[in-house]
């Protein structure tokens, strides 16, 4: 049985590429809710707002940080390929939005069946309403004024 091939030391790294370096595509541990007592503690709140796709929970207190949990239960598919899509889904739109956010709380997405009908516009749309709604956001991004045409240019 032949040896699996090692990485030679010549070979470029995908994670040094100019590409994707300063990317970050991961969500470290401090920026996830891990344990059951902050889930509770956020539902316990009580601050929801309620989307087509997706259900926000916002928890605020002194000591959080912005952090992120997610949910996808059965309700969503009995697959569990199907689950882990909406998550993923979720986590995307997420990462995205994430440096536009405003202040220091815990969110939870609960995401809803429809989410796995849902396009990548709809979704990250709806997570811009919801996070807009609860006042982390500035505006809407379908809110936003979009000029049709150019501006003219003054006459000299």
């Amino acid at each position: 049985m032949p040896k699996p091939r090692q990485r030679e030391s010549s070979e470029v790294s995908l994670d040094s590429s100019p590409l994707t370096s300063g990317l970050n595509r991961t969500l470290n541990r401090s920026q996830r809710l891990t344990q059951s007592t902050a889930f509770n503690e956020t539902f316990a709140q009580r601050k929801k707002w309620v989307g087509t796709y997706m259900v926000l929970w916002l928890r605020t207190t002194p000591d959080a940080s912005l952090r992120l949990g997610l949910i996808s239960s059965k309700k969503v598919h009995l697959r569990a390929n199907k689950r882990n899509r909406a998550r993923r889904q979720l986590r995307e739109a997420y990462r995205q939005i994430r440096p536009k956010l405003n202040g220091q709380v815990d969110l939870i997405f609960v995401a809803r069946r429809s989410l796995l009908k849902a396009t990548w516009n709809e979704t990250k749309n709806e997570m811009y309403s919801l996070l807009t709604q609860a006042g982390l956001l500035a505006e809407c991004p379908e809110k936003s004024p979009v000029p049709t045409t150019p501006p003219e240019a003054p006459n000299a």
